[in-house]
């Protein structure tokens, strides 16, 4: 049996004090893993319904997307795909499930969170790192999708299939202050503009979804909905709501980057 609790690591960071910490839930027979900068709790594995579902929509609408073009070959895609925010791994694990996914950049702000990973540390890990699909990059999501090289250092201004995002509680509650303006329509204009045309914008939520921001992403990007994601709160006893917004690209503006 594990021990009922274990701090796997602790590191500083720019972002405050991290922990990665395992604790045994006797009631659920189950070991919980977490993440937690400062007093806020990033992320636990008992709560993933939604993480899953943001992989497993985007990667769905993507392909779904790629499928109707008409210069599309008649064979499945391989989509190339961006996640942003790595944390416990499991919507980069979703994303990986899909035959459909050629190419997996996973980019998270934190080094020692890629490196948790590396060392085989979280229940996903071993999926992640074995999968040649897949790859890491250190960096800060926001500053990479406000630039006009993005994602790929080998290839600047290289578009994507699916950018698919878990970083921030929600649209309005932020990690960081700077983040703000990713999520107003310039900053939704600059990373539509590393989307292939009919490429995904996905956006998890750990509150039910925001109807003006919706409309915020269909204005900006052309079509937009909403998926809510209702899950058991074991701890709670209760229904829990989150969200995953989905946005197809439906045209390229010529206009990312505004001054």
């Amino acid at each position: 049996m594990s021990k009922l609790f274990e701090e796997l690591d602790y590191r500083e960071t720019p972002l405050g004090e991290l922990f990665l910490r395992r604790r045994r839930h006797i009631g659920l027979d189950a070991d919980i893993y977490e993440i937690k900068l400062g007093e806020d709790f990033l992320m636990s594995s008992l709560f993933t319904s939604s993480e899953l579902a943001l992989g497993r929509l985007g990667i769905a609408r993507a392909r779904d997307n790629r499928r109707a073009r008409p210069d599309e070959p008649r064979v499945e895609p391989k989509l190339d795909v961006v996640v942003g925010g790595l944390g416990l791994g499991y919507t980069a694990a979703a994303v990986l499930e899909s035959e459909a996914t050629g190419s997996l950049c996973v980019v998270e702000y934190l080094e020692p969170v890629i490196e948790w990973h590396r060392q085989g540390l979280l229940p996903t890990s071993s999926n992640l790192i074995q999968d040649a699909r897949c790859s890491f990059l250190q960096g800060d999501f926001f500053a990479l999708s406000s630039s006009t090289e993005g994602f790929d250092p080998v290839q600047p201004g290289r578009r994507f299939d699916a950018i698919l995002v878990d970083i921030d509680h929600t649209p309005d509650q932020w990690l960081n202050p700077s983040n703000e303006s990713f999520y107003h329509p310039d900053g939704l204009r600059r990373v539509k503009s590393h989307l292939n045309s009919g490429g995904v914008f996905g956006l998890w939520s750990n509150e039910p979804a925001d109807a003006e921001f919706t409309q915020r992403l269909a204005a900006i990007f052309g079509a937009a909905y909403a998926e809510p994601v209702v899950f058991h709160n074991p701890l709670q006893n209760r229904e829990f709501t989150q969200s995953v917004y989905i946005a197809t690209a439906e045209a390229n503006d010529g206009l990312p980057y505004p001054e």
